[in-house]
């Protein structure tokens, strides 16, 4: 019976991806087929009301960081944080570095913001203007920009995958980050190493375009609206909680808004509510976005996903693939049974929450150390959607920066990092296994 309702639901997704209808559906639907599902095993409306709640509240500082995402990401539009990032970094990016460039300042970006949609909206439609101008192959450009865009929403404190892993596994998050951090210094330098010889090979077709005076058309440039960003590391540093964080560089973001850029009150609750929409033409293609509007999506997906992490904790509903996939741990390794898992759960699921949910609600048995189980996820269920050309993982991204699909054959921070976890897994386990 479960095997069939896992096969419904598949089936819900596949026909949203063929209708290009929002995956919000497809969840929804697998809501009740998940919920008919424990009402025949025998728990109530009122039990299986309470599962979903209780699956909900695993996710709630997710949600809460989600609309503050929304509103940072808006008013640091707004505030010309994001503005005077591009202008400046725009003097580093030449022809023959633009997509190593496009690959590191988009990690940069990510870093700060620990959002993949955030960064492929900002510094990425930034990178890909920039180096189509300059003749580069959009296939690459999209792969380096996917990729930078996936190592901060994986590795910073302010990323709400890395927070919903730390909330599932009960780790914290800062040690997790420093863990991750550590883990991708190797598939970092390699994919430095690629992006360069890639740049060495590109045909230059043009400049570098200036954007600082198109910017100055809507905002006022100033290194004073580097202080939200600043904030971030600076607090992030000393390891202050997440959403502490957000809301003070958000609240410096409005006072720049209102000392310099000259937004009335009523204007800067608006930006956080609706999003940064600039007058300019020119401008609203490259700035317009953020906001809590630009999150409701999202939030929607996570509640959703929430429930069913809900209805198969308090049913046993995962019990026997669970304890499948513990056997297959004992065979080829508790990395690769995750890695397995979350491949199979990103292609299912259509998203990153999701996948997140479903690999540990069928691997948390398969590592005793809570830490190690949760640089598993962090290595595989949130990369791995990215890969799936149906997954909103990978089209918001491409979508954003107007890269064609091919791009994510390019994304290759997305490759190397669960194929070096897995070397390391490998290692680690010979090692545990040497006798003493």
């Amino acid at each position: 019976m479960h095997l069939a309702a896992f096969g419904l639901f598949a089936a819900a997704l596949i026909v949203c991806v063929i209708l290009n209808v929002s995956v919000i559906y497809a969840l929804l639907a697998g809501l009740l087929i998940f919920s008919l599902c424990a009402f025949k095993m025998g728990y109530g409306a009122k039990s299986i009301f309470k599962m979903m709640l209780d699956g909900i509240k695993t996710a709630k500082n997710v949600i809460l960081s989600l609309i503050l995402i929304g509103m940072l990401t808006a008013l640091w539009r707004a505030a010309g944080t994001i503005p005077a990032i591009i202008s400046y970094a725009a003097s580093l990016i030449h022809p023959k570095t633009v997509v190593l460039m496009s690959f590191i300042l988009n990690c940069g970006v990510s870093l700060l913001t620990g959002t993949a949609f955030g960064t492929a909206a900002t510094m990425g439609v930034i990178s890909m203007t920039m180096g189509i101008a300059m003749g580069a192959d959009p296939v690459l450009l999209g792969g380096a920009i996917v990729s930078g865009a996936y190592f901060g929403d994986r590795a910073s404190p302010m990323s709400t995958s890395a927070l919903l892993v730390s909330e599932l596994t009960e780790t914290n998050v800062f040690s997790n980050i420093r863990g991750m951090l550590r883990r991708s210094l190797i598939p970092f330098i390699v994919c430095c190493v690629l992006y360069t010889l890639a740049g060495i090979s590109l045909h230059s077709g043009g400049d570098v375009p200036d954007l600082s005076d198109l910017f100055l058309q809507e905002l006022q440039l100033h290194w004073l609206c580097l202080i939200p960003a600043v904030l971030v590391i600076v607090m992030s540093v000393f390891k202050i909680r997440v959403q502490i964080t957000m809301t003070v560089s958000i609240i410096s973001a409005a006072v720049l808004c209102s000392a310099i850029q000259k937004f009335t009150a009523t204007n800067i609750l608006g930006i956080a509510a609706a999003g940064f929409h600039a007058q300019s033409s020119q401008v609203a293609a490259l700035l317009d976005g953020g906001g809590i509007a630009s999150m409701l999506r999202s939030i929607a997906t996570i509640i959703v996903s929430s429930t069913y992490a809900g209805i198969f904790s308090g049913t046993g509903m995962l019990g026997e693939i669970r304890e499948r996939i513990q056997a297959l741990s004992r065979k080829i390794s508790a990395f690769g049974a995750v890695l397995v898992t979350s491949a199979m759960a990103s292609v299912i699921s259509c998203n990153q929450t999701l996948a997140i949910m479903l690999t540990h609600q069928l691997c948390r048995n398969t590592e005793n150390d809570r830490q190690r189980l949760a640089l598993y996820i962090e290595d595989t269920a949130i990369v791995l959607p990215a890969l799936i050309p149906w997954s909103i993982a990978a089209s918001v991204p491409l979508d954003s920066i107007g890269a064609p699909i091919s791009g994510l054959l390019a994304a290759s921070f997305l490759y190397i990092l669960p194929f070096y976890s897995m070397l390391k897994a490998v290692k680690e386990n010979k090692h545990e296994k040497m006798p003493l």
